[in-house]
């Protein structure tokens, strides 16, 4: 931090729950999304880290790349809880979950597109994503 400076970075957290408590938290898993740290996603844990970055790239491991919904608990809980700006990364497919992203999130996280877009195999259109974030963006 002391040679970039807080302002220049992103910590990226990669979350999932563990098998055996499928309805618990979300903890920051690393190593190819293998090993479980002893760091949940929550207020508290966002709240220190906050400390040390400018924003947060959260991805929802359970669902990256599946192209099969986001995990609106964590959207909801990143939207709650984040004291920094967030993007959340993991399942998007269509334009409903963008919709979900932006009510669940209350309107504080952002959303990155990745295997469902048409450009990279998906079905949904680039061109829908952009009318969708010019129409959510322009002001009455």
């Amino acid at each position: 931090i002391e040679i970039v400076g807080k302002k220049r970075l992103v910590l990226d957290l990669s979350c999932r729950r563990k098998p055996e408590e499928p309805s618990g938290s979300y903890y920051v898993v690393t190593d190819r999304w293998q090993k479980y740290t002893d760091l949940p996603v929550n207020e508290k844990t966002l709240g220190e880290l906050a400390a040390y970055c400018d924003e947060f790239l959260v991805h929802g491991v359970e669902v990256e790349g599946k192209r099969c919904g986001i995990l609106e608990d964590l959207v909801t809980l990143l939207g709650e809880y984040s004291p920094v700006p967030v993007t959340y990364a993991g399942g998007v497919r269509s334009i409903e979950d963008m919709d979900n992203v932006l009510t669940l999130g209350g309107g504080k996280v952002d959303l990155t597109i990745g295997s469902a877009l048409d450009c990279f195999g998906g079905t949904l259109k680039y061109d829908d994503v952009v009318a969708w974030h010019n129409k959510k963006n322009t002001k009455d």
